[in-house]
């Protein structure tokens, strides 16, 4: 998993009137927990772009000044007015100690069964697995260029050694249901080449 590098530095005061006074500075205040102890720190809010705002799942090296620390964003605030970052949770990570993490799931490929009228459904766009840090995927990629009217594509599909996947096996988290303008064609049709990308889905849970 791609790991991003946040520069911080470490807070002495963790009272309201110093946190009021990072957010005025543009800095935002962090804790790192699952340590010995936690580590308060704040760093520009600018710094969490590239981790808040984007479907992707990222480790992150928090860097302050005398060595960086692996962690993950467990909890994150914003304000209900502003959206501006009031205060993040992060998550230490150690080599041999398993954690917990949403992955984002990714469509790969066009659905015949969409091509013929039929709804495509995204249940599941992120699925929570737990693994050793070394072994977090990015995403998952599902292909649907096989996905029918009718047919569904289950986390059964997508169970790997190394990691567990914490939704049951016949969780579903892509369909393709029958619509009132679909088509039956033969399955020479549905062979056709597919394209590269996936349609946009329709309705459905996140």
């Amino acid at each position: 998993m791609k790991s991003i590098t946040i520069k911080g530095s470490e807070r002495e005061s963790v009272g309201k009137k110093a946190t009021k006074a990072l957010r005025n500075a543009g800095l935002v205040p962090c804790v790192i927990y699952g340590g010995e102890k936690p580590i308060h720190f704040s760093a520009p809010e600018l710094s969490f772009r590239d981790l808040v705002y984007t479907p992707a799942a990222h480790t992150v090296k928090v860097d302050l000044g005398e060595g960086k620390v692996r962690a993950i964003m467990q909890d994150i605030q914003f304000h209900p007015v502003t959206d501006k970052i009031l205060h993040i949770d992060f998550y230490q990570l150690f080599d041999d100690k398993e954690i917990t993490m949403n992955i984002p799931v990714r469509l790969v490929g066009n659905s015949p069964g969409v091509r013929n009228g039929g709804r495509l459904l995204f249940r599941k766009r992120k699925l929570a697995i737990k693994a050793l840090p070394d072994k977090l995927p990015d995403f998952f990629d599902v292909d649907i260029s096989k996905l029918k009217i009718g047919q569904n594509i289950p986390v059964a599909s997508l169970l790997n050694d190394d990691f567990t996947i914490l939704h049951p096996e016949n969780t579903v988290v892509v369909q393709v249901k029958m619509a009132r303008t679909a088509v039956a064609v033969d399955d020479d049709d549905e062979d056709e080449e597919e394209g590269a990308e996936a349609p946009a889905a329709e309705g459905g849970e996140n």
